[in-house]
């Protein structure tokens, strides 16, 4: 069956053509808009593409030199079916790569005569040589025309997002000082409650006083950890991540990580190992309570993604003056085609309608910025991070493993790749 696209975004229009064509023994598909005309036509190869110009975004004429220039259809017959005919729209048509040109309204009584005579081979021309290069100075020009107003829009959007965007950060940063400060007052009088000796019970009967007054200094201090993900994403993004410079201790740093999801996170069976490499790793300069931070999510991340009786392997080697970092787990791995975005805001790997908040729990969830953060910290010291993963299984356990480079002495001066 001889398929025709009809690019065409009046509803009116479209079904109008279809039952003519239709009623014919055509397979008519169609397209709203210009960027849908294209990928239809690349999919489907159609035999003869009916294009209107005066739709939306891409026009006719810029659609039509498009297909010419698609694998299978620089011999399609485009026929150019428009309202648009005032001097110079015809001839702007072919010179554009139209075959014919049909004006709007159809004559409906020889609308499918049109077609098939265009289907076997009539086409119309512009007039000689000399009117051809004419009008295709005129097409050309106007192309010029057209992209530089695209670039013009382009441009004031790209400011208006960017106005956006601080807005944006400006109020995360607003919301997370304000929300860390009632946090601060709550935080501080539970603990009050903690030492006080008149509350009874203990830590271990889950209906004592002191287990539930436990519980909510928990939940008190999990919810400061999102407010604080969410404030350093929000100055991460508006380049105001302030940075100490003092020596930085990789090793210590690392058990003292070890030592809190030990102590703070749910029992879990995994075998941690340090590499002989990190004790040779040189006093870093730098911020250290950052980097514990983005060495404590990128470990915690592998924690979460490792089941019982997996592994964490912890590693390093200094290479000239950079010292080169990774952690290596066990763990359920990652879809390579997923690998680019891990360290995107808010992406999360798992299937969030399973959701459920834990930084150390298998497969326990977040909001997804740990390594979003860890990302902007590693990138403001200067350095570079990333990941690799053979794949995703959870039965076969491919694992993954996290590289860290980071340079030796002053960390503010330029990284070299």
């Amino acid at each position: 069956m001889t398929r025709i696209l009809y690019v065409e975004d009046d509803p009116a229009s479209q079904r109008l053509v279809r039952r003519l064509l239709g009623s014919e023994g055509f397979d008519v598909l169609l397209a709203d808009n210009g960027i849908r005309a294209i990928e239809v036509a690349r999919r489907e190869k159609p035999d003869l593409v009916l294009m209107d110009i005066n739709i939306g975004g891409l026009d006719g004429y810029e659609v039509t030199t498009r297909l010419r220039t698609i694998e299978g259809l620089a011999d399609v017959p485009i026929i150019a079916v428009t309202a648009a005919t005032l001097e110079g729209d015809r001839e702007r048509a072919l010179v554009a790569g139209c075959t014919g040109y049909l004006a709007k309204p159809i004559d409906v009584d020889c609308f499918c005569d049109q077609v098939r005579a265009y289907l076997v081979g009539m086409s119309d021309n512009v007039g000689s040589v000399e009117q051809r290069a004419e009008h295709l100075t005129a097409y050309s020009h106007r192309l010029v025309q057209r992209l530089e107003d695209k670039v013009r829009e382009l441009e004031r959007a790209n400011k208006e997002i960017q106005s956006v965007e601080k807005m944006k950060s400006d109020f995360l940063v607003l919301a997370g000082h304000e929300l860390r400060t009632p946090l601060t007052v709550v935080y501080g009088y539970l603990q009050i409650l903690k030492a006080n000796p008149a509350i009874p019970g203990d830590a271990v009967t889950e209906t004592s006083p002191m287990y539930l007054l436990n519980k909510v200094v928990e939940g008190m201090e999990r919810l400061s950890d999102v407010i604080q993900d969410i404030l350093n994403v929000s100055l991460i993004d508006a380049n105001r991540l302030d940075l100490s410079r003092e020596p930085v201790f990789i090793h210590s740093t690392i058990e003292a990580i070890l030592q809190n999801l030990r102590n703070f996170g749910p029992q879990r069976h995994l075998e941690f190992d340090l590499g002989p490499g990190l004790r040779q790793v040189p006093v870093l300069e730098g911020d250290p309570r950052r980097l514990h931070q983005a060495l404590s999510n990128i470990i915690s991340n592998a924690v979460k993604y490792t089941p019982d009786g997996g592994s964490v392997y912890i590693d390093a080697e200094t290479i000239d003056d950079i010292v080169h970092f990774w952690v290596r787990d066990t763990g359920v791995g990652i879809p390579p085609t997923e690998l680019p975005r891990i360290f995107d805001r808010f992406y999360v790997l798992e299937d969030t309608s399973r959701h459920r908040s834990s930084k150390t729990a298998f497969k326990g969830g977040g909001l997804g910025l740990g390594l979003a953060v860890a990302k902007g910290i590693v990138e403001a010291h200067n350095g570079k991070i990333w990941a690799e993963s053979s794949g995703h299984c959870e039965k076969h356990l491919p694992g993954s493993t996290v590289h860290i480079l980071l340079p030796v002495g002053n960390p503010f001066a330029r990284f070299q790749s």
